[in-house]
């Protein structure tokens, strides 16, 4: 099984292939670079020298996007069969695709396999059983569980699976005819620590030598994502020295007999090459504090402000003047459509009605997650800028 040919929760893509155009000064709407995104990936690709980058489709969908990463050599981490058209769309080849779902329909598994997908992430039992009747023979990476210490969005609680387990999932599946192909984890998204790869690393170089005394070789591992992009809380490391970091750990914990890797950037990727532009809506004083309502929100594209997880950096420009505290609120009837509150954001204290507010680094998970016609609201809309 080859995961490259050359030298380098579901998201339904509908949601931003077929919002109808708009005047480019529409608000909201994501602006995206597509050159910014290719970059990006250059420099990872730079960064981890011999490791397969996949993007993750899930991250941001757009069909300009990914036909650019596709032809810039970029592989792709999907989740759905919808996924895997987008990419076979985008002109990658179905070997180029890791189905990175852990817990996945049986019927998507089968129409995934009969796309021509031939490795899968899973991470239990029944999945080992699922897979083996929908995909007879295809490749298995087994997600092993990480503490998502140093991200902003850990990602330790829904999958993932001890060390032990990892190793009795690889037997089962060898014995269930399926190739038992390695490991795979995440660190959480966004994150920050450089060192978080090593843990993980580790755990995986134990599974290895555990199923390799049972006469099983497994030849991959899986880094996951979780590279960041240029949010508000501060320097993020560079690319180069998340790399340099990774390939140490690669080889103190595997030595000479170091597998063929592979990550899944999404955010690291698109996130840094988009900016969602909104406007006020209004400005309001609720017993002394000061609300500004835009135009965006948790259900228009901000989903990861939910809890105050993700923090994006804002930019009011051509606004001026003294700034103070203010909740941050998006524009639909629901309570819940709050970005900031917990952690007030500072803001100019003139700013008005009308007003344009930017929210950068917002490229990842900000159109695929609209809510379609909650409140009337359409999806947020892209403008791709080169």
């Amino acid at each position: 099984m080859s995961v490259t040919d050359e030298a380098p929760a579901r998201c339904d893509v509908r949601t931003t292939t077929t919002a109808p155009p708009l005047p480019f000064a529409a608000t909201p709407r994501l602006e995206l670079s597509v050159g910014a995104a290719v970059s990006r990936y250059l420099d990872l690709a730079s960064a981890l020298p011999g490791t397969s980058i996949h993007y993750a489709v899930k991250a941001n969908p757009h069909p300009v996007l990914l036909r650019a990463l596709a032809q810039a050599g970029c592989h792709f981490d999907v989740a759905s069969p919808a996924e895997v058209r987008a990419a076979l769309a985008a002109g990658a080849p179905a070997s180029h695709l890791v189905h990175s779902n852990p817990v996945a329909r049986r019927d998507h598994l089968r129409e995934a396999h009969d796309l021509g997908v031939r490795l899968f992430v899973l991470d239990s039992p029944g999945e080992v059983a699922k897979l083996a009747d929908a995909a007879p023979g295809a490749s298995v990476l087994v997600r092993i569980v990480t503490s998502g210490s140093g991200s902003d969005w850990p990602l330790s609680r829904k999958y993932g699976c001890s060390v032990e387990d990892a190793v009795a999932l690889l037997r089962d599946a060898a014995h269930l005819g399926l190739d038992p192909a390695g490991v795979s984890f995440h660190v959480g998204s966004q994150q920050r620590d450089p060192q978080a790869w090593g843990p993980p690393i580790r755990s995986a170089a134990r599974v290895f030598e555990a199923v390799r005394a049972h006469g099983i070789r497994p030849w991959l591992l899986d880094l996951g994502g979780g590279f960041p992009a240029a949010l508000e809380g501060g320097e993020v490391p560079s690319v180069s020295e998340f790399g340099a970091a990774i390939e140490t750990h690669l080889a103190d914990a595997f030595g000479d007999d170091r597998p063929r890797t592979l990550v899944e950037p999404g955010r690291g990727i698109v996130g840094d090459a988009g900016t969602v532009v909104t406007s006020v809506v209004g400005v309001v004083d609720r017993g002394g504090v000061r609300w500004v309502f835009v135009d965006a929100g948790v259900f228009t594209g901000l989903v990861e402000t939910l809890d105050e997880a993700i923090r994006y950096r804002l930019e009011v420009p051509g606004v001026g003047g003294k700034s103070g505290p203010c909740v941050l609120a998006g524009p639909t009837c629901d309570s819940a459509d709050v970005l900031y509150e917990t952690t007030p954001v500072s803001l100019p204290l003139t700013l008005a009605e009308g007003d344009e507010l930017l929210i950068h680094a917002a490229g990842a998970y900000s159109t695929c997650y609209s809510t379609v016609g909650f409140n009337g609201f359409a999806p947020l809309p892209t403008v791709i800028t080169r």
